[in-house]
């Protein structure tokens, strides 16, 4: 769009750029900018116009954007100019991906870049590593802790490695996910330090204050993250005689984006990353960016213009790259993240999708899919050009974020329901065969969440200490069941390394005195590869979930159905423990997949004559997409098995 001031101020800043940056064949780039910076610099003004030096800052942003444009690699370059021309490539059904530690999966980068072949032989082509960079030995929050954002922690490996895998990976089309953490930084920063010493040049780039008292203004209104292990939201630093502001741990400094020099420097760490080889950048703790007094200083408005700025300015050096929001708040609230009032996404293209992990956790504990079936209709409509990650677990706790509204409809006590579900998966409730632990407990409100493996949370670890052959079979089903759910929805489905081959709770957590205050480690496993192993052997509970993965994985990416088009519709049927959807081909409506799923340990009956006649009338022909068999179906009802689900065919 042309505007008379924000294209006088483009010509001003063009004509003041290094003149070494005016050297270089820039026509991509400033074809680009150019239709773009109406929307940039609308959104710095917004952000940044009331200052005395905002004309040069957004020299300097663009600076930013022209010098990681020019060191750019020429293969990802053409990248960009494929993706540009076919821009829903990442909405495709083909994509499924996978999250892990590269020191708990394969030792570090290199230790990964042999495996490779694991994530090609079950089908995996989207790897998301998680935190790489440098941070601190010790409490580091799992890497999201970052000492320096611009190197590989020694552990992990180096910068080359990095190269060498991301070649590796482009070669056999797997897309690299890499983290940036955008709300703060290791107290062990450089930052940090030049602050704690004094200089308020970097003092600026945080949340610093000398006394109390506005501190305390904050803490009013906002929560409490870690309310076990780091109660309140500010840190006295006795080096610097100040308090700094600590949302998540003590050592963990939030970043001020009100500084647009703190927003240029992170920017420029998103397009290093993205240069690197980074086809998709996850970004951390979004909803967190933007702190104002009075409120919880989630999800504020200047959050989300800061996202939008970030993702207008990628689109000029890096157009390629996706953003993940890793936003794990409200549906009315997340859905926020791909950018309101658009079709297309103008903040982030991918979203966790952390309510409907939260229903499918739900639906296990009651062996009914009411709170399952209510939450989904609830969850607002996502934008054309965006799409969801739908998961199981990750590496961080499991929340309970059902809304109590949906509660109440699903004819529960929200508070009662919440606490029986925290019972269930730690096994204090009744017979529930789940050893989970809590998480972050409030004791002043009661909540708390869920630690532990997904092999654990279902049963099979209480059922491999038993060894009764008829519980481990039920819960190898619940979890094909689980990934079922994720893998036809709509989106992109996310497994979480271990899951794939049963690997229960990891105990060993607590001989690490870094890690032993912090239960989440119980799901964040050392791969044990001679586990792994026992996946080509016939029978095992390995070979059984990994084959069966496999196999779900194999079929899904021949049908079009399960591309994400805003093409789902959720079916009510009468019996309460079956989960019943319809995905219909983007470009051929009459040809659709029936998804059923049944939560219960016992069987259930599908009436078909509840589900519309372009079901019922077809029922005759439908066969499984997964197991190749068409269902048995007497009277209009189809018998679905104890966590049996079905991929049914509708032409």
């Amino acid at each position: 769009m042309y505007e008379q001031v924000s294209h006088s101020l483009l010509n001003e800043i063009l004509n003041e750029l290094n003149p070494e940056i005016k050297k270089r064949d820039l026509r991509y780039f400033y074809t680009r900018l150019g239709a773009n910076f109406y929307a940039i610099y609308s959104l710095f003004y917004q952000l940044y116009g009331h200052r005395n030096d905002f004309k040069a800052q957004a020299v300097r942003l663009v600076e930013t954007l022209a010098r990681q444009y020019i060191r750019r690699p020429d293969s990802l370059k053409k990248i960009d100019i494929d993706r540009e021309k076919d821009y829903n490539w990442f909405l495709s059904q083909e994509w499924v991906g996978m999250a892990l530690y590269s020191d708990g999966f394969a030792g570090n980068l290199k230790g990964l870049t042999s495996k490779v072949a694991y994530f090609q032989e079950l089908g995996v082509n989207v790897l998301h590593i998680m935190p790489i960079l440098k941070s601190p030995e010790g409490a580091s929050d799992g890497g999201y802790a970052v000492s320096n954002f611009r190197e590989i922690n020694p552990r992990a490996g180096t910068l080359d490695d990095l190269e060498s895998l991301s070649f590796t990976l482009r070669s056999r089309e797997i897309l690299l996910v890499l983290d940036v953490v955008l709300n703060h930084s290791s107290n062990e920063h450089e930052w940090a330090k030049k602050a704690r010493a004094g200089d308020q040049q970097y003092q600026d780039y945080y949340y610093i204050f000398d006394d109390r008292k506005i501190p305390d203004l904050y803490e009013e209104t906002m929560p409490e993250i870690f309310p076990e292990t780091a109660p309140g939201n500010f840190t006295w630093d006795e080096a610097m005689g100040k308090w700094v502001m600590t949302v998540f741990n003590h050592y963990q400094w939030d970043l001020n984006y009100s500084n647009p020099a703190v927003f240029i420097e992170m920017l420029d760490i998103i397009l290093f990353w993205a240069n690197q080889g980074a086809d998709v950048v996850r970004l951390d703790a979004v909803a967190f960016l933007w702190k104002k007094i009075g409120t919880n200083c989630q999800n504020q408005r200047e959050a989300h213009l800061v996202l939008q700025l970030m993702k207008d300015c990628c689109q000029v050096t890096a157009p390629g790259v996706l953003f993940i929001a890793e936003a794990i708040v409200a549906p009315v609230e997340v859905i926020k993240y791909f950018g309101e009032d658009a079709v297309i996404a103008k903040e982030c293209e991918v979203a966790y999708n952390a309510t409907y992990m939260a229903l499918l956790w739900d639906a296990v504990a009651t062996k009914n899919a009411k709170l399952l079936n209510q939450g989904i209709q609830s969850l607002p409509v996502k934008l054309d050009r965006a799409t969801w990650l739908n998961y199981l677990r990750g590496h961080d706790d499991i929340g309970l974020g059902f809304d109590d509204m949906d509660i109440l409809q699903a004819g529960y006590d929200p508070r009662e329901h919440r606490r029986f579900i925290i019972e269930y998966f730690t096994g204090a409730y009744g017979d529930s065969p789940a050893k989970g632990m809590k998480f972050g407990s409030n004791h002043k409100t009661g909540d708390a969440r869920i630690s532990g493996s997904l092999a654990s949370l279902v049963g099979l670890e209480a059922a491999l200490l038993r060894g009764d052959p008829d519980e481990i079979d039920m819960a190898v089903n619940l979890i094909l069941l689980l990934h079922s759910m994720i893998l036809s929805l709509g989106g992109i489905p996310l497994l979480y390394y271990g899951d794939e081959i049963g690997t229960t709770n990891n105990y060993g957590y607590r001989e690490d005195e870094s890690k032993a205050s912090d239960n989440r480690w119980l799901h964040r496993p050392v791969m044990d590869w001679n586990k792994a192993a026992l996946r080509n052997q016939h029978g095992t509970v390995e070979q059984r979930i990994f084959d069966g993965l496999k196999k779900m994985i194999a079929v899904r990416k021949g049908i079009p159905a399960f591309a994400d088009y805003n093409n789902r519709e959720l079916l009510h049927v009468e019996n309460p423990h079956l989960f019943i959807f319809l995905r219909t081909h983007p470009k051929q409506p009459a040809h659709s997949i029936l998804v059923a799923g049944n939560f219960d340990t016992s069987p259930q009956m599908l009436d078909m004559n509840t589900l519309g006649n372009r079901v019922y009338l077809q029922y005759h022909t439908m066969k499984d997409f997964y197991s190749g068999e068409s269902p048995t179906i007497r009277d209009g009802k189809l018998e679905l098995q104890a966590y049996q689900f079905l991929w049914l065919s509708i032409q």
